[in-house]
């Protein structure tokens, strides 16, 4: 079971899910999951023990639980409790039900193959490269996809070097380059792509993945020859490393009379291939 298929056993008519595009992502109702999980003919009195329970177990889960307004059956919008993927993935660990225990075979499987991952970190390339198999992608888009995945490894290694702290100052930097090579913010981009919590790497051409390893190695190499100082220098760094893979595309461009960035996410890359295989 992965990640995706996990979600997608609640994504019905009977559990109502909103998606926030600023966080990029999916909140679920608990009470409809519960309400899913137990049968239970009173969730909201299910979820107020459960909550109590969690609480007396010295879990914080049940207080980072927040609020949304979401229909209702008679079809207003009230308050109800949601989670996020992580959250609700939490919650379900302490719900005995049958219908749980898929998602706690697979929360554990999960758990096993990351500590084996720590230990043999090949072990990680070798699933990624399994996985992306079964998804229909071709061997040779596959072998760009995770030497991209060694590209930006080497540069956030440059930037943890330089002082700039993962998360949000991560994030800052990334848009620098994207928004440098392709005139989008990476939220800019996924949209372009009608992309929601989808990996937009994932939803690359073979072009793109190149011309983002171009970006991305460009600015390592830079900001190793320049040695920012500063969290503003680490940005005026990486938009020169993003303007160099903008000066390629522009080049390449001008070539072929073809546009680099399109619009195509990995569903319909799959469309225009008849053997269901992205081949770019």
């Amino acid at each position: 079971m992965t990640k995706e298929t996990a979600i997608k056993l609640f994504q019905d008519q009977k559990v109502r899910v909103l998606w926030d595009n600023e966080q990029e992502k999916w909140y679920f109702s608990i009470i409809d999951i519960i309400g899913v999980l137990t049968a239970s003919e009173r969730p909201r009195k299910y979820w107020s023990d459960l909550k109590s329970k969690l609480k007396s177990e010295g879990s914080e889960v049940s207080e980072k639980i927040g609020q949304l307004k979401m229909k209702s059956p008679d079809g207003k919008l009230r308050a109800t409790d949601v989670a996020d993927t992580e959250q609700l993935l939490r919650l379900i660990q302490s719900i005995p039900s049958p219908k749980a225990e898929p998602f706690k075979l697979w929360l554990a499987k999960v758990g096993y193959e990351r500590i084996e991952e720590t230990e043999d970190p090949e072990k990680a390339f070798e699933r990624a490269m399994e996985t992306y198999l079964k998804k229909g992608y071709s061997a040779n888009w596959i072998n760009q996809r995770i030497k991209s995945i060694e590209v930006r490894k080497e540069l956030t290694d440059e930037w943890e070097t330089r002082g700039v702290k993962k998360g949000i100052e991560y994030a800052i930097l990334t848009d620098e380059i994207t928004k440098a090579w392709t005139g989008m913010t990476t939220r800019e981009y996924k949209n372009f792509k009608d992309l929601k919590k989808e990996n937009l790497r994932d939803n690359m051409t073979n072009l793109e993945l190149v011309l983002t390893m171009l970006a991305e190695a460009s600015t390592a190499e830079i900001s190793k020859e320049k040695n920012p100082k500063s969290f503003k220098e680490n940005r005026q760094v990486a938009r020169k490393g993003g303007k160099v893979a903008d000066a390629a595309r522009k080049q390449l461009e001008n070539t072929t009379g073809k546009k680099v960035i399109s619009p195509l996410n990995v569903k319909e890359l799959r469309g225009k291939d008849e053997n269901n295989q992205i081949k770019e």
